[in-house]
């Protein structure tokens, strides 16, 4: 396959929100990807710079239960239950503590949990 079959096929993947086959194209042709980022369309750049990020930086992926638990943090923020709240931080306290955590967070959350002196203040 070449280098422009490559990029119509990530950009056909990304335009049908087949993201799991376009992220499997864009690690296996990492490194020519890398040279040639200009012959995908916005939004797989995008995710391809997302890929690019999240490999460097060897951050691992939040599993099935810290993500219910990021749910559940949400939902109370949004309910405004600072009592659920308190409990959740309670239970999964060193969640909280990753600093790639912040972008799962809605804005109720991150407000009260910089309050709570939970998290650190976002600048």
């Amino acid at each position: 396959m070449n280098l422009q079959e490559l990029a119509t096929k990530i950009n056909a993947c990304v335009e049908d929100v087949d993201l799991v086959a376009a992220r499997k194209y864009m690690e296996e042709n990492k490194e020519l990807l890398k040279d040639n980022k200009s012959l995908l369309k916005r939004n797989a750049r995008e995710l391809f710079d997302f890929l690019l990020n999240a490999s460097e930086s060897n951050s691992k992926p939040l599993s099935r239960e810290e993500v219910a638990a990021t749910n559940a943090i949400n939902l109370y923020a949004t309910r405004f239950d600072i009592r659920g709240l308190k409990i959740a931080v309670k239970n999964h306290s060193e969640l909280l503590l990753r600093e790639d955590i912040t972008p799962y967070l809605n804005k109720d959350a991150r407000i009260l949990l910089e309050g709570m002196g939970a998290i650190q203040k976002s600048n």
